[in-house]
C-alpha cells in the first residue's frame, strides 16, 4: 500500500531526497522544499511527524458534528495515543475501564421513576428542587421550606438521578468509541439514547413542567430546566458516534426531531422564558442549552439571537470589574456556583467562537470579564488566600473544573502561566480525560 504523502515527505526528509532533488521542479518533493527553506526544519519535521501519526484520521476529524469540542483538540489526543505516548495511554486506559463499566448499566428511562408526577404520565419528566426540606413544624410538612446548599435525599426518588447516570455513560461511551474505534461503545451509547428519547415504550415527553417541584407550593418551576443542561453533552456524544454502524440515519433524524421539540419548549413555554429571564447559573446554562440545541438541529438564527445578546446580558451583568460574580456570592455554596457559572460562560465562549464571535475579550483585550472572572477564583483556588464567603461544603469537583477552565485560558489568552497553576492546585487529576483528551496542552 502507498504511503500518504506527508509520509512519503517524511521518509524524504530522513533519506535527503528533498536536498537530492530541489533543482528538478518535477520532483514531488520540489514544492515541499520550498516550502522548507525559510522554515525551522526541526519544527516542521514535528508537524509533519504529527500529521503522519495522525493518518487517515485527519479527514474524519472535520466531519465530526461537534458543538463545543475542538476537533483538532481530539485529534491531537488521538495522534498520541498512537506514538504510545505514556500519559496518553494512561488515559485512554482509564477511559476504556469506565466505558467497559457503563456497558453493565442501564438503559435509563423516565418510565422508571417510583412516583408518577401530577399529570399521571410517567413519560413526563419530574424532579423536585434539591434544597428543598419538608416544614418538620406543621403536621403535613407543608409546604416544604428552602435550605440552600443542602440537598433533600427524595430528590433521588425522581428523574433527575436517572438523567445524571445516562449523561455520564454517554459521555463516556462516546468518547471510548471515538478513541478507540470499538463498535461496543458506540452500540451501547446508541441504545441508551434511543431508550431515553426515541423508543415510543420508554421515551421522554420533550417538556419540562414538573422540574424542580416545591411540595405545598408548585408542580414545576422554571429553574427546573437546568436539570437538562446535559442534553448539550448529549448532542456532542451523537456527534462522536456519528460515523458508527449503530448509529443510523434514523436515529439521527428522530433526535433532531425531539431537540426541535424540546427547543421550542424552552423558547416559548412560560417556564422556559422564566428560565431565560435569570440572570445568574440558570440563564448562563439556558443560554448553553438553547444554543447547543439550535446548533445540533441547524437553527443559526437562534444561535446567533442568543449569542448575540450574551455579552452584556451576561458576562457583564454577572462579572465585576474585580471578576467577583455577585449572584452567585449570594449562595451558600459560593465558591462552587461561581466556578460553575464561569464554566458556563466559558463554553459559550466556545460555541460562539465556531460562530466567527470573540467573546474572550470582551469588552477590551485589557479588560476581558471572562479572564477577570477567572482570575479573581485563581488565589482560592491554590489556597493562597481564605475563601472570605460561604462555602458550607465541597471543594474537590470544583477544583478539577478550575483545572480546565485554566487549560482553556492558557490558550484563548495565549497566557502559560495558567498552565504552570493546573500543577499547584490541590487535590486533581492532572491526567483527568477532561485535562489529557479533550483539551489536551498542545504545546507539548
Amino acid at each position: 500500500m502507498e504511503r500518504p504523502g506527508w509520509c512519503r515527505a517524511l521518509g524524504a526528509i530522513e533519506g535527503g531526497q528533498i536536498a537530492a532533488t530541489h533543482e528538478d521542479p518535477n520532483s514531488e518533493f520540489f514544492e515541499i522544499q520550498v516550502f522548507l527553506i525559510n522554515l525551522d526544519m526541526k519544527f516542521i519535521i514535528r508537524i509533519i511527524f504529527f500529521l503522519a501519526v495522525a493518518g487517515t484520521n485527519l479527514f474524519a476529524e472535520s466531519t465530526l458534528r461537534l458543538i463545543i469540542l475542538n476537533p483538532d483538540d481530539l485529534a491531537y489526543s488521538k495522534a498520541k495515543i498512537s506514538t504510545k505516548d505514556d500519559a496518553y495511554v494512561k488515559v485512554i486506559r482509564q477511559l476504556c475501564t469506565e466505558a467497559d463499566e457503563a456497558l453493565q448499566k442501564g438503559p435509563y428511562s423516565v418510565v422508571n421513576k417510583k412516583k408518577a408526577p401530577p399529570s399521571g404520565d410517567l413519560h413526563d419528566y419530574m424532579s423536585i428542587g434539591p434544597y428543598w426540606w419538608p416544614d418538620t413544624t406543621r403536621p403535613d410538612s407543608l409546604p416544604y421550606t428552602r435550605r440552600d446548599g443542602e440537598v433533600n435525599p427524595e430528590r433521588y426518588l425522581y428523574d433527575n438521578m436517572a438523567l445524571d447516570s445516562l449523561d455520564s455513560a454517554v459521555t463516556i461511551l462516546s468518547l471510548a468509541y471515538y478513541f478507540s474505534g470499538n463498535e461496543k461503545y458506540a452500540e451501547h451509547a446508541s441504545l441508551l439514547i434511543r431508550t431515553w428519547f426515541l423508543s415510543e415504550e420508554t421515551r421522554m415527553n420533550p417538556h419540562l413542567n414538573y422540574g424542580q417541584a416545591i411540595r405545598g407550593i408548585v408542580e414545576g418551576r422554571g429553574i427546573g430546566i437546568i436539570d437538562t443542561r446535559a442534553f448539550f453533552r448529549i448532542a456532542e456524544a451523537i456527534g462522536l458516534i456519528g460515523a458508527s454502524a449503530h448509529w443510523s440515519e434514523t436515529d439521527q433524524m428522530g433526535m433532531e426531531k425531539w431537540f426541535t421539540e424540546y427547543l421550542e419548549w424552552l423558547l416559548q413555554s412560560d417556564f422556559g422564558i422564566d428560565e431565560r429571564n435569570h440572570k445568574n447559573n440558570h440563564g448562563t446554562w439556558y443560554d448553553v442549552l438553547v444554543t447547543s440545541l439550535a446548533t445540533f438541529t441547524g437553527q443559526k438564527e437562534i444561535v446567533d439571537e442568543i449569542l448575540s445578546q450574551v455579552p452584556q446580558k451576561r458576562i457583564a451583568a454577572q462579572i465585576d470589574s474585580e471578576g467577583k460574580q455577585a449572584y452567585e456570592l449570594e449562595r451558600t455554596r459560593a465558591f462552587h456556583y461561581s466556578v460553575m457559572n464561569l464554566m458556563g460562560l466559558f463554553q459559550l465562549a466556545l460555541i460562539a467562537e465556531k460562530t466567527g464571535k470573540n467573546l474572550w475579550t470582551y469588552p477590551s483585550t485589557d479588560t476581558a470579564l471572562l479572564r477577570k472572572g477567572l482570575d479573581y477564583l485563581i488565589p482560592y483556588a491554590l489556597r493562597e488566600q481564605k475563601w472570605p464567603y460561604k462555602m458550607i461544603r465541597g471543594w474537590e469537583d470544583d477544583l478539577q473544573t478550575i483545572s480546565v477552565l485554566l487549560r482553556i485560558a492558557a490558550k484563548k489568552y495565549d497566557h502559560p502561566a495558567y498552565e504552570k497553576m493546573i500543577e499547584k492546585l490541590p487535590d486533581i487529576n492532572i491526567n483527568s480525560i477532561q485535562l489529557r483528551l479533550l483539551f489536551p496542552d498542545t504545546s507539548l
